[in-house]
This record gives C-alpha cells, sequence and structure tokens, in this order.
C-alpha cells in the first residue's frame, strides 16, 4: 500500500468517509422509520425503504471498490468469483441508486396528496398503496437495467511497466460492459429518465405543497394579501425545493460519466471521474438530513427510539455490574 498510486491512496481515505458517513445516515435513518409512529402513512414506509436502500448502496460500493482494489494490487485467480462480482454488484449498486431515487419522489408525491386530500385522506389505503407502488419501482429498477449484467465481461489488460512479461502481477483485470448502439441509446434514455423524472416529480410536488398550504392560510387569514402569505410558505418551505435540487447537482457527474461511457486516457482524466464518481454518491448519504433533522416529528421520534434503546441497554447492563 506505501508504493502505490497517489489516486489509489485518496479513493481509499474517501472511500472509508463515505462508508463511515453512509453507515451512521443509514443506521440513523432506520431507527427512526422503523417506529411505528413515522409508519402511520405511507409516507413512512417509502422513507424506511430509502433508509434501507441507502445503508445498501454504501456496503455494496465499499465492497466493489474493495474487490476492484484487491484485484489489482494482489491478482485474484478465482474466475467464478471475478465474474460474479463483475454481473452482479455494479447492476445491484445501480439498482439500488435508481430505487432510491424513485423512493424520495413518492415521499414527495405523498406529502403533496396528503395536503390535497387533507380530511378525507385515508391512512390504511395510504399504507396499502406504499407496500404496493413499493414493490413496482423494484420492478421497475430491476427490469430496465436488467440488460447491464447480461452485456458484461472481463477483461485481462496486460501491464507493460515491468520488463518481466512471465508475472502474473503484470496482468490487471477490468469489469467492462460493451453494448450495441441500439441498446447504448436505450440505456442512455434509461439513465435520463430515472435521473429526471424523479426530479421533476419532486419540483411538481414541492410547489405544489406550498400552493396548497398558501390556499390553506387564505382561508384562515382573510385580510394578508395572498402574495405575502405565498412569501411566508416560500420560506417555511424553502427546504422542499432547495433539497432535490442540491441533491440532483451532486447526482449529476454519475448522469454525466454515464452517458459519455468513454476511456481514461490520462491522469488527469481519471482524477476528473473519480471526484465526479465520489460526489455523485453523497446524495443517498443524507437522507436523515434531508427527510429527519427539517421534521419536528420524525426528529421528535428519533430522539424518543434512542432515549428507549439507552433504558433498555442500562437495564441490560444493570444486573451485570
Amino acid at each position: 500500500m506505501k508504493f502505490q498510486p497517489s489516486i489509489v491512496k485518496f479513493s481509499i481515505a474517501l472511500t472509508t468517509i463515505l462508508l463511515v458517513v453512509g453507515l451512521i445516515n443509514g443506521i440513523l435513518s432506520i431507527i427512526t422509520f422503523m417506529n411505528k409512529e413515522t409508519r402511520k402513512v405511507g409516507c413512512g414506509f417509502y422513507l424506511l425503504g430509502t433508509s434501507i436502500t441507502t445503508l445498501l448502496i454504501v456496503i455494496i460500493f465499499a465492497l466493489k471498490f474493495s474487490i476492484l482494489i484487491i484485484a489489482q494490487i494482489t491478482y485474484i485467480t478465482n474466475q467464478s468469483f471475478l465474474k460474479f462480482q463483475c454481473y452482479s454488484i455494479d447492476f445491484l449498486l445501480r439498482t439500488c441508486l435508481i430505487i432510491d431515487q424513485w423512493l424520495n419522489a413518492c415521499v414527495a408525491i405523498e406529502r403533496a396528496y396528503t395536503l390535497i386530500k387533507r380530511t378525507s385522506f385515508d391512512k390504511k389505503k395510504s399504507i396499502q398503496r406504499a407496500k404496493y407502488i413499493i414493490v413496482a419501482i423494484i420492478l421497475l429498477a430491476i427490469g430496465t437495467t436488467i440488460h447491464d449484467p447480461i452485456h458484461r465481461r472481463l477483461l485481462y489488460e496486460d501491464s507493460n511497466n515491468n520488463d518481466d512479461d512471465d508475472d502474473d502481477n503484470g496482468q490487471r483485470i477490468w469489469c467492462i460492459v460493451t453494448y450495441s448502439t441500439s441498446l447504448q441509446t436505450y440505456n442512455m434514455v434509461m439513465n435520463i429518465f430515472h435521473f429526471f423524472a424523479p426530479f421533476i416529480i419532486n419540483i411538481i410536488s414541492s410547489i405544489t405543497i406550498i400552493i396548497m398550504a398558501t390556499r390553506q392560510r387564505t382561508t384562515v387569514q382573510t385580510n394578508e394579501p395572498y402574495r405575502k402569505l405565498l412569501y411566508e410558505q416560500l420560506r417555511e418551505h424553502n427546504h422542499l425545493l432547495i433539497g432535490p435540487v442540491i441533491l440532483v447537482i451532486l447526482a449529476l457527474p454519475r448522469l454525466i460519466i454515464s452517458v459519455i461511457s468513454t476511456c481514461m486516457n490520462s491522469v488527469s482524466d481519471s482524477w476528473l471521474f473519480l471526484i465526479g464518481y465520489f460526489i455523485s454518491l453523497l446524495p443517498p448519504m443524507l437522507t436523515f438530513v434531508v427527510f429527519v433533522l427539517p421534521y419536528r416529528l420524525y426528529k421528535k421520534e428519533f430522539y424518543e427510539t434512542v432515549r428507549r434503546y439507552r433504558k433498555s441497554i442500562q437495564s441490560r447492563l444493570r444486573p451485570a455490574l
């Protein structure tokens, strides 16, 4: 490890940081949404789903990176293992990222729908509907990415950095995907669709929530001008608009990399792709910050759950002491 290139050392350090942050984010989010009080409507199930998905994303990414580094440093010879990880890991990572984006969109839709229906909102139907939609999202994500593992293969590259051609350690192994022109077009369209469709849904739902909240205020504060009430609601719910915009900007490098689909021809290209890829993985690691901290109910239930866990642990430790 001491003699590895700086880009490898940087990648290991950054992956470790992302793994720690991602695990903390995922565990805290799951702790919050495992609470029954946060799952009285469908929105809580979507958020529990996205919490589990973000935890899986972190674990799968760390596993992918670890295998990549080990394969390049020690030269893994188990062909079955190499093929399995090549076919499965990138497919699972991509599928989880798509599921996460659509679950976030479902949260926004559910909140807007709740505000529109108001007193006629049926909580039981909302929960039942959420379960069916989550299954549908999983099937959609798998169905639109199943072509990826089918067209993956291992590429063995001979390293010319040393003169010992008989040294197996001079051979590098890469997992690559090769598409036909038509399939590449389909893949690009699917990437763009899964990227922008949830974002547009988030923005439309957020605007709907702000407008509906303003209209409700006009029935109570009849003397206040509509524009003033709208401005107040914009200030109160600005996180609904700012959140999706920040998340889509952070995830944009992943879309660009997937659309470009080119080989890295220089060290500067490697750094550019690497930094862009790491940045694009930040949105799934912000679940707790985006969906828990801004909301009093979720934040309150999180603190209550932590307090219960603490009391439970203390009560178990006392007899031992």
